[in-house]
């Protein structure tokens, strides 16, 4: 079936629960079936081809096949569409004009979820596929102050970097996190010294912090601004007890059984904490979107899922809820200049508008260049040694976006795509968290 534009569905986009628990989830045919009919319908669109890599890889399958149509495209190149989707979600939150709840019923991000996961449970994933989205495993054993010197310097070596690439598929020219010796468990390790806050809002005043694997484990400096601007602010800031990976890196894997068992591990610690009066937050995008969306759609009656995601915030979100109720200091010390600032792609999808953006122009004499494009970093993706140059590709105009500013300051609420750009910028300039300037303007 050929599909032509049509005008879209004008409501807001609702997403249904993902029905992973069902047989048919995992049938081969069936989702072949749903490809084919969900492809024909990008094909004839092609609203999405500048989003990322798996719509012109898909386009070029078409456009190359002997009918031109979807249906002259062999299924088993399917697979190579699935592969270049890293569930950014932009698709759907800012392109797609069939969303639900039009009746063409397109969710093409859950699709390739749904697409990884059959692969994955069929297939299984190569090692170095599972390493690197084992997150805690890695971190804890790299984490070590000696191994982690050790890793940091190999990691920068040409030789070592080349032989990486030979043997796991990590690609030699990639940027790679330098793992911290002192994670930020341990520098926060303290209570605050008040735990009760003041409601505004939406807000109770007090936040626990999930530390997230990557800012735990290779870059606390932003975990620790963060308590500084909130405390400042007279919010309390706490960790919870303790916390395993979110399980974004695994669901994009499609290992939906290891994303169960990160679910059971880490739910419970945080519904305590919303129970005992803390809101929640954590300062990588995708772990408040997995935290805000995915586990509530895999898990929708799950009581306390829904309520930790009732109870979780973007953390600039949560200061300009603040804001609004009159209760967040704008006692500046220094202008910021200009900034140029990465929304990351899980942070847009969040739907709450352009906090960061918003809390950094509070501070005088900041001019903030907002730059809504994705990083194509994506944790893994842009790692490996097959999607290393698209990486690249899809991070190129956000670079000369950056360029062109010639900022005083650049970065992204995600840290990794911030480190991305600055890699592709090769300049030897370095990104700053946007919690990081806040600090700075704050001059704590």
């Amino acid at each position: 079936m050929a599909t032509s534009i049509r005008e879209g569905n004008l409501e807001a986009p609702i997403r249904h629960p993902l029905d992973w628990r069902n047989p048919d989830f995992f049938n081969e045919a069936s989702l072949f079936k749903e490809m084919e009919r969900v492809f024909d319908i990008c094909h004839g669109c092609r609203r999405c081809v500048s989003l990322c890599q798996s719509f012109p890889t898909l386009f070029d399958l078409v456009d190359e096949s002997e009918s031109m149509e979807v249906d002259g495209v062999r299924k088993d190149d399917y697979w190579k569409v699935v592969d270049h989707c890293y569930l950014c979600d932009l698709c759907y939150m800012t392109k797609c004009p069939y969303v639900p709840p039009h009746e063409w019923n397109l969710d093409f991000p859950h699709l390739m979820l749904r697409a990884k996961a059959v692969h994955y449970r069929n297939h299984g994933a190569k090692l170095r596929d599972k390493v690197l989205t084992s997150t805690d495993l890695v971190g804890s054993f790299v984490g070590i102050p000696v191994l982690a010197q050790t890793v940091n310097a190999v990691n920068k070596l040409g030789p070592a970097r080349k032989a990486l690439e030979s043997m796991a598929g990590i690609h030699a020219d990639a940027w790679l996190p330098e793992f911290s010796s002192r994670s930020l468990r341990s520098r926060l390790r303290k209570l605050p010294a008040s735990t009760s806050g003041e409601a505004a809002g939406r807000t109770r005043g007090k936040v626990a912090l999930f530390a997230t694997c990557y800012m735990n484990r290779n870059e606390p400096g932003p975990g620790e601004d963060l308590a500084a601007v909130f405390e400042h602010n007279g919010i309390p800031v706490t960790l919870a007890e303790k916390e395993r990976c979110c399980g974004m890196p695994k669901l994009e894997l499609g290992d939906l059984d290891a994303v169960l068992a990160a679910k059971e591990a880490n739910i419970p610690v945080l519904a305590k904490l919303v129970d005992a009066g803390w809101d929640l937050t954590a300062l990588i995008p995708s772990c408040v979107l997995m935290f805000k969306q995915e586990l509530p759609l895999m898990f929708p009656d799950d009581a306390d899922v829904q309520k930790v995601k009732n109870a979780f915030f973007d953390p600039f979100e949560y200061l300009m809820l603040r804001h609004k109720e009159g209760k967040l200091k704008t006692d500046f010390k220094a202008s910021l200049g200009k900034v140029a600032y990465h929304a990351a792609c899980h942070q847009r999808v969040q739907n709450i508008g352009p906090k960061t953006r918003e809390a950094l122009a509070l501070v005088p004499g900041t001019e903030v260049e907002a730059i809504e494009r994705c990083s194509g970093h994506d944790g893994t993706y842009a790692v490996k040694k097959e999607f290393h140059e698209y990486a690249m590709k899809i991070v190129k105009p956000v670079v000369g976006r950056v360029n062109q500013a010639k900022p005083d300051h650049y970065g992204s609420d995600c840290a990794m795509a911030g480190h991305h750009i600055a890699h592709a910028r090769a300049d030897g300039s370095v990104p700053e968290h946007p919690i990081t300037l806040l600090r700075k303007a704050y001059g704590l």
